[in-house]
């Protein structure tokens, strides 16, 4: 028996935009429409996600792949070995795909395949859960069992990537259709969209699926998201895969990158790296701890070196050598982790020049919003990123900043907070701290709040477990509009920033400017939590009152929508001046670095050159040496007949 029909709305909560009933008024903002497609995506009460709401399908691959410098990070140890080993390089890439995908034929022969939310195997990923949140495993692995063990993800596994222009619509605006129509491509651009990169890094506890549904809807609206694993401890679980033998294998790995193993670590083909606690202090991450700066900033050392991986790989991509890539992809079928069709019927051809490898966006969640700012920070080293957005950052294990010349952040960057997270003021100066390095360094900055969210509002857990979110974290806005609104707003700053031009994004029309609010001039208090649940959950005054009387959620935003009142509060935003500034100078420095390659391009053509005029006058010198020789020898034969 399903639980609404014992409990009324107002318990349960809000429900989804393609669960309501039609005689329930929708709210003037609902979330995007999303049907859902499958027979597990309509099982009542099961954990499932709605599908992406940008006009184009979606579609996954999974690579791992060796790390091209193996190393360790610090000297922390457990067990007398290395805690912070990098060997290999895990990571997902979410794109926009073909038209046909999902109802054509499958590029892979067998049929068209679906991931599971949780990663393989599920058995040992729900035990890494159990650890990471100190549970027992078997209570863990029946939850997750009757949870979200069969909920997948709303894409395909190696699909085509997409060769066509979207819509000018997005699902909500025109329906499920949009995603089966072909746009006009641009009069003066390329048949073939070029789409911007996103390189991803998840948050304490999470993976490279765990964010499915906000890169899921990136690359919905064109974009190409590559979500790192990271395998420095900060996932609740990761496997690393070895081969028995030569590139990869255990002994190759400790020979190149002077690594170690622990002792029996070669009974199987795959390593395991559970989640890592702070040694003094296991709950480091939460208000009024102190942070374990030696670990953290290892992890954050070894996570900016996954990142470069990750890129070259793409590069690799990029550059037609998919196929490079594929052949040491180690996640082939019947390893560890992975799906019986691997990386089968992609045609890597078709990946070339498809995706920019330069303007690329670092976008993080928590600590990976700290990890992200670190990247910002360090420009010379990752000259490919152009900007920066941080989902609720966890700004207590980001550095402080350092007086090194080059090593601020110059580069545009949004922020959005979560309405608990707000809260905590510690993390909020620390946030505020980052705003006023990015704008006295000449580059424009946005923060907002999104209300009524907690921390998980921005990944995938408060979809999966709304319930949960609500009674527990006391969430008051509609999950899948969060997911919305994040989305728009980081739409809207990309917009802004990207220079990247004839973008498919661009075509979109975009509904409210959140960017564009008025900003707070004092802080909010209406859901401030006690000291003890700071960061963790909201307060809602008279809360048991307001369930009984059947005040829902629905209702509550209505009414405040109809006041004039907005799901966001912005608390920094650029001036109009700082804007045109922002523009001028990063105009000088297209035009400065356009002067620089069209300089290399001469002086290669001048070298070319030269080398060519060299090589004419070696020939001619062999010409006329061999001329000489002739002479010679014709007068040698000469005076010998006389």
């Amino acid at each position: 028996m399903p639980l609404s029909s014992v409990f009324p709305e107002s318990v349960l909560g809000h429900p989804k935009a393609h669960e309501r009933k039609g005689h329930i008024p929708a709210p003037k903002q609902r979330p995007k429409a999303r049907p859902p497609e499958g027979l597990r995506d309509k099982i009542p009460l099961y954990g499932k996600l709605p599908k992406y709401s940008g006009p184009y399908k979606v579609a996954i691959i999974d690579i791992e792949i060796p790390a091209i410098k193996p190393r360790t990070f610090s000297n922390i140890k457990r067990q007398h070995t290395h805690i912070l080993a990098l060997e290999t390089v895990l990571f997902t890439v979410y794109y926009p795909t073909h038209l046909d995908t999902g109802s054509g034929p499958p590029p892979s022969g067998q049929r068209w395949s679906r991931p599971t939310w949780l990663p393989r195997p599920r058995g040992k990923t729900s035990r890494g859960y159990a650890k990471f949140s100190h549970c027992p495993e078997w209570p863990a692995v029946g939850f997750f069992i009757a949870t979200t063990w069969f909920t997948k993800l709303p894409c395909y596994r190696n699909a085509h990537i997409a060769d066509h222009w979207p819509s000018d619509k997005n699902v909500r605006q025109g329906g499920p259709q949009v995603q089966s129509t072909p746009g006009q491509p641009p009069a003066d651009g390329p048949k073939k969209p070029i789409f911007p990169l996103i390189m991803f890094s998840h948050g304490m506890g999470g993976s490279r699926t765990a964010y499915s549904s906000v890169c899921g809807e990136f690359a919905s609206y064109g974009f190409v998201v590559c979500a790192v694993e990271h395998r420095d401890g900060s996932c609740a679980r990761t496997l690393v895969n070895h081969r028995p033998e030569g590139l990869s294998s255990r002994q190759e790995r400790e020979r190149t990158g002077g690594l170690k193993h622990k002792p029996g670590a070669d009974k199987h083909m795959y390593d395991v790296v559970d989640h890592i606690f702070a040694k003094e202090d296991k709950h480091d991450t939460s208000p009024g701890h102190q942070v374990d700066r030696e670990l953290r900033q290892a992890q954050t050392e070894m996570r900016l070196a996954e990142l470069e991986e990750a890129y070259a790989a793409m590069s690799t991509i990029c550059a037609g050598h998919g196929k490079a890539v594929a052949e040491k992809n180690l996640r082939f079928q019947g390893a560890i982790g992975a799906s019986s069709q691997a990386l089968k019927g992609i045609d890597w051809s078709s990946w070339k020049d498809r995706f920019h490898l330069t303007e690329v966006t670092i976008i993080g969640h928590s600590f990976g919003a700290a990890t992200a700012v670190e990247v910002l920070r360090h420009q010379d080293r990752f000259q490919w990123v152009s900007q920066g957005i941080m989902y609720d950052i966890w700004g207590m294990a980001v550095a402080p900043p350092t007086l090194q010349p080059g090593h601020g952040i110059r580069a545009p960057l949004l922020g959005i907070n979560s309405e608990a997270f707000m809260y905590w003021p510690d993390n909020f100066k620390v946030v505020r701290a980052i705003c006023e390095e990015v704008r006295e360094n000449g580059a424009p900055c946005w923060l907002l709040t999104v209300r009524g969210t907690v921390h998980i509002s921005q990944s995938d857990f408060c979809i999966l477990y709304p319930h949960t979110a609500n009674m527990v974290l006391k969430t008051t806005l509609e999950h899948t509009r969060a997911i919305d609104l994040n989305i728009d707003a980081s739409l809207d700053f990309l917009a802004r920033v990207l220079p990247l031009k004839d973008m498919p994004f661009h075509r979109l029309r975009r509904g409210k400017d959140l960017l564009g609010l008025p900003c707070l001039e004092e802080m909010p208090t209406e859901h401030e939590p006690a000291e003890k649940y700071m960061a963790v959950r909201l307060r809602i005054k008279h809360e048991t009152w307001k369930r009984v009387k059947g005040q829902t959620r629905h209702r509550a935003w209505k009414n405040m929508l109809a006041a004039g009142q907005e799901e966001v509060w912005l608390h920094v935003k650029p001036s109009d001046l700082e804007m045109e500034q922002h523009k001028h100078r990063k105009l000088g420095k297209n035009r400065a670095a356009a002067a620089d390659r069209l300089q290399d391009y001469a002086e290669q053509d001048q070298n070319d050159h030269a080398v060519q005029t060299v090589a004419d006058l070696l020939v001619g010198a062999h010409d006329a040496l061999m001329e000489q020789e002739k002479i010679q020898h014709g007068l040698a034969v000469t005076q010998h007949q006389t």
